[in-house]
């Protein structure tokens, strides 16, 4: 059954400058986003400023301090007016409006599916080795009272997608997943070796401190196994 369920637009963002006015020039192109918060998760640079005045309808929230995903996610979601709400990265490149587009209408046309992972099919053969690209792509399409839901609970730093995850599963939620050939940035390119390496372990330790490694495989295994058709 088809509805026009409004969609919000999430981007919370540390330090990406650039990286988050080329998501910024195609987010804005998608009518079917009727709502965009950008969260300053406590960045040293400040890009406020130039993101009021490019882009005056995006509402921004700054962080005094740095909160992390989870936190920075939780921040913004108390300003969402929508009933569905679109999780963003800010580093991503090569986005397509059209597949963003393809993908809110899938789900409006899909009333049975409470959430879609857009699955990042350019992604590294090592990423998609333990379906990362579906498990912990950033980018997902959720209803609101679900995601407000999940942050009754304790969540924190990189949890944010396998926290989604067990949720979901546990409360039997309608998984899918759409096809996003978008990239993201990866942390040793914009940190560097050592801080890149460290960020991501610290990825990884915020995981398995939140699920532990057999929830993590159960993920794996019977976790949005199936693509939302248009």
């Amino acid at each position: 059954m088809k509805t026009a369920r409004n969609v919000a637009c999430l981007i919370p963002f540390y330090n990406e400058g650039e990286r988050l006015f080329d998501v910024l020039n195609v987010v804005t192109q998608v009518c079917s986003i009727t709502q965009i918060i950008c969260i300053d998760d406590g960045s040293d640079e400040n890009c406020c400023p130039e993101i009021e005045a490019r882009w005056p309808h995006i509402e921004v929230i700054r962080l005094t301090e740095n909160h992390g995903k989870a936190g920075a996610i939780k921040a913004g979601l108390s300003a969402v007016r929508e009933e569905l709400v679109l999780l963003m990265d800010a580093d991503l490149q090569d986005i397509s409006p059209a597949e963003l587009e393809q993908a809110i209408q899938a789900i409006r046309n899909h009333d049975e599916v409470d959430m879609v992972i857009l699955r990042r099919v350019h992604a590294d053969w090592f990423v998609k080795f333990n379906r990362g690209d579906i498990l912990l792509s950033g980018e997902r399409i959720i209803r609101k009272r679900d995601l407000d839901a999940i942050f009754q609970q304790t969540v924190e730093g990189f949890q944010l997608e396998v926290a989604i995850n067990e949720y979901m599963q546990q409360h039997r939620k309608v998984v899918r997943w759409f096809p996003w050939s978008a990239t993201n940035t990866y942390k040793m390119d914009k940190r560097g070796p050592v801080e890149g390496f460290l960020k991501d372990a610290q990825m990884y330790a915020d995981i398995v401190t939140y699920v532990g490694p057999v929830a993590y495989a159960r993920q794996m295994v019977t976790f949005a196994r199936k693509p939302l058709r248009s």
